[in-house]
C-alpha cells in the first residue's frame, strides 16, 4: 500500500488540482531531533580543573616585593583576583616550584638522620657523589640549555682541572683548600680554548668537535706517565676529609660538604639564568641571532660569556673532585662517563634546574645504590632515557605540561562533540555573539536539514524531473521551501542564453549592481530541464551541508 497525500487546494476548486498524490514514507521529525542531539562520538570525562588553595585578602604585593638576591626573580608568584561567585578578593600560588625546592633540599640535608645503619655508608657515598654530579649537570645546563652551545666537553675541563689540580697537590704539596681556585683557573683557560670554535661552529658539529676533544683528553692521559699511565690515574692529592676519622664520620663530612657545593651550583645558575645575560638568551634563543642583533642584543657575546662562566665552576668542581677522592681516574673522560651525564640531563629535562638534579638522582640512585644488578643497571638506564626521548618532549618535568596539552586536546574534541549535537558553533563562539537568535537559528537550520535529508529519495528527484512546476507531494513540497527560503548571496537561478531554446546556471551576488556569476557551462534545452539542473545542485549543496 503506497502513502498518499490529500491536497488542500482540491477543495478550493483550484484549477489542475488533483484529490491526493502518492508520497514517500513517513519520517517523523522528533526522530530527526532525537538523532540531531544523540552524540556520535563517546564523551569521556577528562581532565580537571586546574586547584589552588585560596585564601582571603589581597596580600599579593608583599610576596611580589621579595625576590631571590641578586636576581629578579619572586620568593613566591602570588595571584590576587576577584572571584565573582563569593564576591570577595582571593590570592591563589601560582608557581608552586620554589616550595618544592625548599621541601627538596630540606629532605636532602635531613636524609642522614633517618638513614638505616647498616645502609648509612652506601647511601652517604651515592649522596656525596649525586651532589657532585648535580652541580656538574648544573654547570651543563647552563651551556646547553641557557646558552644553547651543544657541547659535550663539559667531563673534558672538569678532568683537566682535577688532572691538574692533583698533580700539583702530589708534586708540590699545594693544600685541598687551594685546589678548587686552582681548578677554576685551569677551567677559565680550557673554557677560552673551547669556546673559540662556538663562534664559527654550531649544533652537531660543535657537539662533534667536544666529543672528539674529550676522547683526545683520555687518551692523552692514558698515555702520559707524567698523569700516572701505570696506576689508572693521579692518587695522593691532599683532601679535606680527616684520615683520623672513622668511617661513617668521613662520609657524614663528604655529604654535607658535596651538598654545599651543589647548593653553589645551584646559587650561580640563578644567577645566571635569572639575571639580564640569562634573560638576553632566553629571548633571542638559537637561530634568532638576526633577531636578537635587530634588537641590539649582542647574542654571540652572551652565548660565549655564559660558556667560559659555566667552564670556569666545571674547573672549580674538578679541583674539588680531586680534593675529594683524593686524585682522579682516566674514567672521567671515557665515552660511559659523558653519556651517563647526558642521560641525566634528559631524562629530567633539557633547560630545566629541576631537571638536571632529579634526572642526576635517577641515575646515581641505579647506578651506585643498585650495583648489585649488575651490568643490567645500565641497560635500565638507557631504556628509561630511550622512553624519555620517544616519549616525553620536555623529560620528566616535562610530563606536566604535555598532559595539559593533551589533555586540551581532548576539551576540543569533546567541544566539538558538543557542537555536533546543538548547532553549528562552538561554546567560544556563541559566548562572543551579540546576537543570541542567530544560535537558535542555526541549532533549528540544521535539525531542518537533517530532517530534509532523511526525505529526499529517487521518487522524489523523478517526481521533480517530471514535473519542475506545479502541484507536489508534501516532502518535495518541504524541500523546495526550504530552497526557496534562502539568502539571496549564491543563491541558485537560470539566466537566459537564447530565449525558448538556451539556458545556464548562475548563482547570484546578493549585492546590487553585482553581476551573478556563471556556475557552470552546460546549456540547457528547455526552461524545465534547467529548472530541474538547478533542484540537483540544490540537493547536492544540502546533501555536503
Amino acid at each position: 500500500m503506497t502513502n498518499s497525500w490529500r491536497n488542500p487546494l482540491y477543495l478550493w476548486d483550484v484549477e489542475n488540482a488533483v484529490e491526493e498524490l502518492p508520497t514517500g514514507d513517513y519520517v517523523s521529525p522528533q526522530d530527526i531531533w532525537d538523532k540531531t542531539r544523540g552524540s556520535r562520538v563517546p564523551m569521556l570525562p577528562v581532565g580537571r580543573l586546574r586547584y589552588y588553595y585560596k585564601w582571603p585578602g589581597h596580600g599579593g604585593a608583599l610576596w611580589s616585593r621579595l625576590r631571590y638576591w641578586p636576581t629578579r626573580r619572586r620568593m613566591l608568584n602570588i595571584r590576587g583576583e576577584y572571584n565573582a561567585k563569593t564576591m570577595r578578593r582571593e590570592k591563589t600560588i601560582v608557581d608552586k616550584r620554589p616550595i618544592w625546592w625548599l621541601l627538596g633540599l630540606v629532605a636532602f640535608a635531613l636524609a642522614p638522620l633517618v638513614i638505616p645503619g647498616d645502609m648509612a655508608n652506601t647511601l652517604l657515598t651515592a649522596g656525596a657523589t649525586f651532589a657532585i654530579y648535580a652541580a656538574i649537570n648544573l654547570c651543563w645546563m647552563l651551556i646547553i640549555g641557557t646558552a644553547g652551545i651543544y657541547s659535550l666537553a663539559t667531563y673534558a675541563v672538569v678532568g683537566a682541572a682535577a688532572f691538574g689540580s692533583a698533580y700539583l697537590s702530589i708534586q708540590y704539596g699545594v693544600p685541598w683548600y687551594a685546589l678548587p681556585f686552582i681548578g677554576a683557573v685551569i677551567g677559565l683557560v680550557a673554557g677560552l680554548f673551547i669556546a673559540i670554535p662556538a663562534i664559527r661552529l654550531d649544533g652537531f658539529y660543535y657537539a662533534l668537535l667536544t666529543i672528539g676533544l674529550n676522547e683526545l683528553c683520555r687518551v692523552y692521559t692514558l698515555q702520559s706517565k707524567l698523569f700516572g699511565s701505570s696506576t689508572g690515574g693521579l692518587y695522593g692529592a691532599d683532601t679535606y676529609i680527616p684520615q683520623n676519622w672513622n668511617q661513617q664520620s668521613q662520609s657524614l663530612l663528604a655529604y654535607y660538604v658535596c651538598f654545599i657545593l651543589m647548593m653553589m651550583a645551584l646559587c650561580l645558575y640563578r644567577l645566571i639564568n635569572g639575571r639580564r645575560i640569562g634573560r638576553i638568551l632566553r629571548m633571542a634563543p638559537e637561530k634568532r641571532e638576526a633577531f636578537a642583533e635587530a634588537t641590539g642584543v649582542d647574542y654571540r657575546r652572551a652565548r660565549i660569556q655564559v660558556f667560559v662562566i659555566s667552564s670556569i665552576a666545571l674547573g672549580f668542581i674538578g679541583g674539588f673532585y680531586s680534593a675529594h677522592y683524593r686524585g682522579v681516574a682516566f674514567s672521567i673522560f671515557s665515552f660511559d662517563t659523558v653519556l651517563l651525564g647526558l642521560a641525566m640531563l634528559v631524562i629530567g629535562g633539557l633547560g630545566r634546574a629541576e631537571g638536571a638534579v632529579v634526572g642526576t638522582a635517577i641515575v646515581v640512585f641505579l647506578d651506585k645504590v643498585l650495583i648489585f644488578l649488575g651490568p643490567i643497571r645500565l641497560l635500565i638506564i638507557g631504556l628509561i632515557m630511550l622512553g624519555a626521548v620517544l616519549f616525553l618532549r620536555g623529560g620528566l618535568f616535562g610530563i606536566k605540561a604535555q598532559f595539559r596539552a593533551w589533555r586540551d586536546k581532548k576539551k576540543s574534541e569533546r567541544r566539538s562533540t558538543r557542537a555536533e549535537k546543538g548547532g553549528e558553533m562552538l561554546p567560544e563562539e556563541a559566548t562572543e555573539t551579540k546576537n543570541k537568535d542567530l544560535l537558535y537559528w542555526r541549532r533549528y537550520d540544521k535539525m531542518q536539514r537533517d530532517y530534509l535529508k532523511a526525505l529526499i529519495s529517487p521518487e522524489l528527484i523523478a517526481e521533480h524531473e517530471r514535473s519542475p512546476l506545479g502541484q507536489h507531494s508534501e516532502a518535495l513540497e518541504r524541500l523546495l521551501l526550504y530552497f526557496r527560503r534562502a539568502p539571496q548571496a549564491d543563491k541558485y537561478a537560470i539566466t537566459v542564453v537564447e530565449p525558448f531554446k538556451a539556458y545556464r546556471i548562475v548563482a547570484l551576488s546578493g549585492h546590487r549592481g553585482v553581476a551573478p556569476r556563471v556556475v557552470e557551462d552546460k546549456i540547457y534545452a528547455s526552461q524545465n530541464d534547467a529548472y530541474h539542473g538547478v533542484f540537483l545542485r540544490r540537493v547536492q549543496d544540502l546533501l555536503e551541508s
